[in-house]
C-alpha cells in the first residue's frame, strides 16, 4: 500500500509542477492567441533568479518566491509591450496572431537561452534546501518536494479564485469566450493583455523557483517543460485554468506509472502518446466545457 501511495504522490507532485506552468501559458494562449514558445525560457530565469537569491545573496528560496513573480511578471509586460503588442493589433485574424507569434516566440526562445549561456555557461547549478526525508503514509519524500507541491498547487488554487471571483478574472474569462462581446462591454484589453501576458511569465517563473529548490537547472531546461505545457493545455482544454490543473495532475500520473512499468526514458514517448490520443478522441481537451 505505502508503494502504491508513493508513486501516485509522486505523479501528482509532477504534476503540481507541470500544471502551474501550463496554466500561465494557457492564460496568453487562450486570451491573446499568441504561442509564446519560448514560455520555458522565462521558467529557466525563475530558477536561476533563485538560486542566485539563495547562493548569492543567502535568501531563503521560499521568501524570494515573490521576488521571482513579481520580477518575471515586470519582465513580462516588457516583452509583450516590445514583441507582441503590435502583432495583437494589427493582424487581420486569428491565425495570424498565432502564425506570428509563433515565430516571435522562436526568436525569444533563442534569444534568451544564449544569453543564460553567456551569462552562466552550460554547467549545472544547484544547491540544497531541506533535502531531509520524512515519512508520510508509510512512504518517504524529501521535504522539499512536498514545499514544491504544495506551493505549486497553493499558486494554481490562487489563480483559479482570482479569475472566479474578481472582477479583473472575470473580464479574462470575458474575453477568452468572446473577444468581440467583452469589448463590446467596455473590457479594456489595452490594460488586459499585458498585465495576463506578465502574469503567465510571472507563474512561469515561480515554476522554475520551485524546480529549483529540488533539481539542478540549466540553461536548457525550459524546452522541455513548454512542450509539457502544450500538452497538458490539449488535455485539459484550451482556455480552460481548471483544466489545465487536472490535465497537469493527469500527464504526470501517466508519466509516473508509465516510467515504472516500462523505462524512464520513455517519458516523453508516453507524453506523446496521451497527446495523439486526446487529440483523436475529444480534440478539444478532457475538461473543456
Amino acid at each position: 500500500m505505502a508503494f502504491w501511495f508513493e508513486l501516485v504522490a509522486t505523479g501528482l507532485i509532477t504534476g503540481g509542477i507541470y500544471a502551474l506552468v501550463a496554466l500561465g501559458l494557457n492564460l496568453q494562449y487562450g486570451l491573446m492567441r499568441i504561442m509564446n514558445i519560448s514560455h520555458g525560457e522565462f521558467l529557466m530565469l525563475g530558477a536561476y533568479l533563485t538560486w542566485l537569491g539563495h547562493t548569492v545573496l543567502q535568501v531563503n528560496p521560499i521568501l524570494f518566491l515573490p521576488v521571482v513573480a513579481l520580477a518575471l511578471f515586470a519582465l513580462g509586460v516588457v516583452v509583450y509591450w516590445l514583441c507582441f503588442r503590435r502583432i495583437i493589433r494589427t493582424a487581420p485574424a486569428v491565425e495570424v496572431i498565432e502564425a506570428r507569434s509563433l515565430l516571435v516566440g522562436f526568436g525569444l526562445l533563442f534569444l534568451v537561452q544564449n544569453a543564460a549561456y553567456l551569462a552562466w555557461g552550460a554547467d549545472l547549478r544547484g544547491y540544497s534546501f531541506l533535502t531531509e526525508a520524512v515519512d508520510v503514509g508509510g512512504a518517504r519524500f524529501q521535504v522539499n518536494r512536498l514545499v514544491v507541491f504544495a506551493f505549486a498547487v497553493g499558486a494554481s488554487l490562487l489563480l483559479l479564485a482570482v479569475l472566479r471571483w474578481t472582477l479583473i478574472g472575470k473580464a479574462v474569462r470575458a474575453m477568452m469566450q468572446s473577444p468581440t462581446g467583452a469589448q463590446l462591454v467596455g473590457i479594456d484589453t489595452r490594460f488586459l493583455h499585458p498585465v495576463v501576458f506578465g502574469l503567465g511569465l510571472a507563474m512561469a517563473g515561480v515554476a522554475g523557483a520551485l524546480l529549483s529548490m529540488v533539481y539542478e537547472i540549466s540553461p536548457g531546461m525550459g524546452e522541455p517543460y513548454t512542450v509539457t505545457a502544450l500538452i497538458v493545455i490539449v488535455l485539459g482544454g484550451l482556455g480552460s485554468a481548471l483544466g489545465s490543473l487536472l490535465g497537469g495532475f493527469l500527464l504526470g500520473l501517466v508519466e509516473t506509472f508509465g516510467m515504472h512499468y516500462t523505462s524512464p526514458s520513455l517519458k516523453m514517448l508516453l507524453s506523446y502518446a496521451v497527446l495523439i490520443g486526446v487529440l483523436l478522441a475529444r480534440p478539444k481537451g478532457l475538461f473543456a466545457r
